[in-house]
């Protein structure tokens, strides 16, 4: 007999969870687990300007429940639809999109009522989210009522049991980035290779502009390596609400002719500006994960991480893939820069070295563990 899983995504905008989702469709093609996929809206205030909601990577049957922003629907409205969206639900299993909206909780409480099994996803971490008395009880009562946990990474896991969760029922599907329709691994070792070739050094920033991403602490970094390497170039690809602070910072700096600001790039423009840095330098003080790091890597592009982000144990490996640095620490991370420099000359040695790392990180794999997670919670 089939059993049959809902799972509630906050915004179609997020391509990664569309080419996760869609492989997640194609194992139940084939199962006997059902997936219902509800996508709550398009997209969200902060990711206006940045990137385009895209259908074509969600490969899938879905519902969408609102046009537009998540933020621009009521709350009043936002709970008494997902509240009647669980409540009607013929599923053994429904997964809520996390648990710190009201009408998370609400959803929580529908699956109580009707007796249906409840699984949450965990984006956050201890380092992304320090814990707060406040807010770490209703986390831990919320946690609490959930028959399991869908988290990303070991420090996601960390968290979750840090507020009570049980280590047998947290499963970690490993994120997996939404690469373009044209990418292929032979190809960008080429691209890689011939984009270094005899190239300056180049130092690259891909996500929004915005405070807790830290981008001003690789301007000022970057000020400081610049001095001794006159030929390295800092080009930040992205938009927000930072960006005019940014760049009177660079002039500031007098780095007018040695930054650039690209603005938002997707697919095969960004795929160009992978493949000619010599890394990719994230430098949040609060980053859950840290996608553009499976980007980076899947391009051959080695990563300068700070310690903050989600993804530093399982992606970023001291010489090897990149290496990882306090966030804020301007000196430390101005020395990180230097030392990728060497480490990373051979382009072909590093792309190859990048892409073994990342190379399980890929929706088949996400997916398949979403359904073993699914599969085990529904057993019990």
């Amino acid at each position: 007999m089939s059993a049959s899983v809902t799972i509630f995504h906050n915004v179609v905008w997020s391509r990664h969870k569309g080419v996760v989702f869609s492989a997640l469709h194609n194992i139940s093609a084939s199962g006997a687990i059902r997936y219902r996929m509800v996508q709550i809206a398009d997209t969200e205030h902060d990711r206006i300007g940045f990137s385009e909601v895209d259908y074509s990577y969600h490969r899938y049957p879905m519902q969408k429940l609102f046009d537009g922003c998540y933020e621009d629907v009521p709350t009043i409205k936002m709970i008494a639809r997902l509240t009647w969206e669980v409540l009607k639900a013929k599923s053994d299993l429904i997964v809520l999109p996390g648990y710190h909206r009201p009408e998370y909780w609400a959803m929580l409480a529908a699956c109580i009522v009707t007796g249906k099994r409840r699984a949450v996803f965990c984006d956050s971490t201890g380092r992304d989210r320090p814990k707060k008395l406040l807010t770490s009880i209703p986390k831990r009562v919320f946690f609490s009522l959930c028959d399991g946990y869908f988290g990303f990474g070991e420090r996601s896991r960390e968290y979750l049991l840090s507020l009570g969760a049980k280590r047998e029922k947290i499963f970690i599907p490993c994120q997996a980035a939404a690469l373009p329709g044209s990418f292929s691994p032979e190809r960008a070792l080429v691209e890689r290779v011939a984009a270094r070739a005899g190239n300056p050094p180049v130092f690259l920033y891909v996500g929004r502009l915005s405070e807790e991403k830290g981008v001003g602490t690789l301007i000022e970094a970057f000020a400081g390596l610049q001095k001794r390497v006159p030929a390295a170039q800092l080009r930040i690809v992205g938009t927000g609400p930072m960006a005019d602070a940014l760049r009177a910072k660079a002039v500031e700096l007098h780095l007018e002719n040695a930054v650039t600001f690209a603005g938002s790039l997707q697919d095969e423009p960004l795929t160009r500006e992978y493949y000619g840095a010599t890394c990719m330098v994230l430098p949040s003080f609060s980053e859950p994960w840290g996608l553009v790091v499976n980007e980076a890597l899947a391009h051959g592009c080695p990563a300068v991480v700070s310690e903050s982000c989600g993804c530093v144990p399982e992606l970023v490996i001291d010489g090897v893939s990149g290496y990882s640095f306090t966030a804020g620490d301007v000196a430390g991370l101005q020395r990180t820069l230097l030392k990728a420099m060497e480490a990373f000359a051979d382009a072909s040695g590093t792309a190859h070295r990048c892409m073994e790392v990342i190379r399980r990180f890929d929706p088949p794999s996400a997916a398949a563990n979403i359904a073993r997670g699914c599969a085990l919670m529904l057993s019990d």
